[in-house]
């Protein structure tokens, strides 16, 4: 689009909870832990993995690290359950002194069982809970050694509902890690999820509307050339979809997007969404399809697929694999493998040989990949990287920085000479490569892909130096050797460095700086491109974004 100019328990308090137990009850309810996903605070070797605890295998077992609390073992149900009956099947190494939890989001904990009377062999324990997830929390060792299980049987039945909603991924469960070696900013995970959701709950108040009826959510665009661009609506589907768990309406606000979605087809491929929309939500200036909005409305609909399935109001992955076969259609080159700007561009117009390096979004092109299962798009993913080293190699040897057009993509790719769509800086660093930092790197984090991490730590170390590690001297804009553009700070500008700040294991001091810069920086209620970035910029660094 056009641009303007929870922590683990503590130690303390951790004698018997009054609560109602009934030990060697039989309830009603079936297994629902069996084969499902479970992780442990440790294992003992890898030949104790928590996997064996819920195989059905009562000869196998997971076992804890010796000698050391806390531990614990935590299934992930998959959805939300009415818990009543826990069944732990001790090894010799048992727990003396435990606690059963529940858990809507993998976070925040209810205890519905607590001992410090634990004798090991079997516990068979009638409870009355809810959640998606439920672990056994150990603070105290039965023997010398550590905790071990045979069997973890969680029973139970699927209740829907809960903080969760029934998603795949609630925020801040964290059940998608990073590639390692990762940084995050210092502090408490817990800490540093909430001040997402903070800043997230500031982004829905000033951003996320209900205009002109009809069931339609939209993403209001202050700063943009229209009311509402499709860059926005994709920005608010992706982070929707990702807040899942920690804001009740989630689902409710991504049902209101995709029926805007929907409702405003591109004139040019009705699988697509029109690119600008006026006060009164009507299409304008031809209803054609931009390339950066659609990539996100597609991997938006992944995520909604991955947290919510696909038998609701509406089918996400259909719609999702639609969107990507449009895409690929209508939006990218089929000589180049580059994507376009738009559907709107045809062979022989001015424009079918430019491609717009923020759209070069390689996260998004294993998310359709994977999804689709169409090779075309490893061909895709390998030709933007490709051009991201070879521009950073040719054109920015000592900065890394892209710019915001490339040109003659069909013979020898090069950086805008000047003005070819929007600004006399579409070469340069300005208000489109901006974004670039954060794209590249969130590849790199999530899939640790040598190509990503290598010019993603190319961007790190330029913008670190020229600082001098202070992000209060991240200029807005620079030339693609460096020299800056213009004065001032501005949340597109120094955000996206921080993503590419955690693919270096020598910059913790820099990542925490940037978090802070970030955390200290109110939203600017006038500019939903700032704070949109800002906001996915801190979604990925706390370790929330992922790939569907």
């Amino acid at each position: 689009m056009r641009r303007r100019s929870v922590s683990l328990l503590g130690l303390a308090g951790l004698l018997a909870l009054p609560l109602t137990v009934l030990p060697q009850a039989q309830a009603a309810d079936g297994v629902v832990s069996t084969g499902k996903t479970v992780t442990a605070s440790s294992v003992e070797t890898s030949a104790f993995g928590a996997g064996l605890a819920v195989d059905g295998n009562t000869a196998t077992r997971w076992a804890s690290l010796e000698g050391v609390d806390p531990q614990w073992i935590r299934v992930d149900l998959g959805a939300n359950h009415a818990i009543s009956r826990v069944k732990l099947n001790w090894e010799d190494a048992y727990g003396k002194t435990y606690r059963i939890q529940t858990s809507a989001d993998g976070s925040n904990w209810t205890d519905v069982y607590s001992t410090t009377a634990g004798d090991g062999a079997t516990d068979d324990l009638t409870v009355s809970g809810s959640g998606r997830y439920v672990r056994m929390y150990g603070t105290g060792r039965g023997t010398a050694y550590g905790y071990s299980l045979w069997e973890f049987e969680v029973y139970g039945a699927p209740s829907g509902g809960g903080g969760g909603g029934g998603t795949g991924v609630p925020f801040g469960s964290h059940l998608k890690p990073y590639a390692a070696g990762m940084l995050k900013p210092s502090g408490s995970q817990a800490a540093i999820d909430q001040k997402v959701v903070d800043y997230y709950n500031r982004w829905k108040s000033a951003f996320v509307r209900q205009n002109c009826g009809n069931g339609w959510y939209q993403i209001i665009s202050p700063d943009a050339d229209h009311p509402y661009v499709a860059e926005a609506q994709g920005y608010g589907m992706v982070v929707t979809a990702t807040m899942a768990g920690a804001d009740p309406d989630a689902k409710k606000i991504f049902d209101g997007l995709v029926k805007w979605k929907i409702d405003h087809p591109s004139s040019v491929n009705p699988n697509l969404l029109a690119a600008e929309q006026d006060t009164a939500c009507r299409s304008v200036n031809g209803g054609d399809g931009a390339t950066d909005g659609d990539m996100d409305v597609a991997y938006g609909l992944l995520l909604a697929d991955k947290q919510w399935g696909s038998t609701g109001t509406y089918n996400y992955k259909d719609l999702a694999l639609k969107h990507i076969a449009a895409i690929k259609k209508d939006e990218l080159n089929p000589t180049t493998k580059l994507l376009k700007l738009g559907d709107w561009s045809s062979s022989g117009d001015q424009y079918y040989w430019i491609s717009r390096t923020s759209d070069w979004m390689v996260d998004h092109f294993r998310a359709f990949r994977t999804a689709s299962g169409d090779t075309t798009w490893d061909a895709v993913r390998t030709a933007h990287q490709t051009q991201i080293s070879r521009l950073q190699s040719t054109y920015a040897s000592g900065t890394g920085l892209l710019p915001d057009f490339v040109v003659d993509t069909n013979t020898t790719p090069k950086p805008a000479p000047g003005q070819v769509l929007e600004d006399p800086n579409d070469g340069a660093y300005w208000w489109n490569a901006c974004r670039t930092p954060w794209r590249i790197a969130d590849d790199a984090v999530t899939s640790g892909d040598a190509t990503s991490l290598a010019a993603a730590r190319k961007l790190n170390s330029w913008i670190k130096t020229k600082t001098g590690g202070d992000p209060n001297k991240i200029a807005i804009g620079y030339k693609l050797n460096g020299t800056q553009i213009s004065s001032g700070s501005e949340a597109a500008f120094f955000a996206p460095f921080a993503v590419a700040a955690m693919t270096d294991s020598g910059s913790q001091a820099w990542l925490d700086a940037l978090w802070n810069k970030m955390l200290a920086t109110p939203i600017d209620t006038s500019s939903y491109f700032s704070a949109s970035i800002q906001l996915q910029v801190m979604i990925t660094v706390s370790g929330n974004h992922w790939v569907p």
